[in-house]
């Protein structure tokens, strides 16, 4: 089992910045895929960023050049740095952890609002 708790959203200009904290716990962190999924209102969960156990990362088109995902695995944290937001960035963030079909684990969310 893993839990995953993420923090760090809020309401932000368009152009500001944040950053997400996914911090985990209760597993073995360094083996997991982690990733950052997003959902907005009345639409599909989408995946924005993911960050492989050896580091490796994979972005969606519409964030590359302005989000960057990284992991600490001495502090079993993951995070996803936001720059440039825009207003279409708007929605629940989630944090995933991703060993295999069994080990897939998700936290709660944290809102991010993106609005003048």
């Amino acid at each position: 089992q893993v839990q995953l708790v993420e923090s760090g959203g809020g309401l932000v200009q368009p152009g500001g910045s944040l950053r997400l904290s996914c911090a985990a716990s209760g597993s073995i962190f360094s083996i997991y895929a982690m990733g950052w999924y997003r959902q907005a209102p009345g639409k599909q969960r989408e995946l924005v960023a993911v960050i492989a156990p050896g580091g490796s990362t994979n972005y969606a088109d519409s964030v590359k050049g302005r989000f960057t995902i990284s992991r600490d695995n001495a502090k079993n944290t993951a995070y996803l740095r936001m720059n440039s937001l825009k207003p279409e960035d708007t929605a629940v963030y989630y944090c995933n952890a991703h060993a295999t079909s069994l080990n897939n684990y998700w936290g709660q969310g944290t809102q991010v609002t993106v609005s003048s």
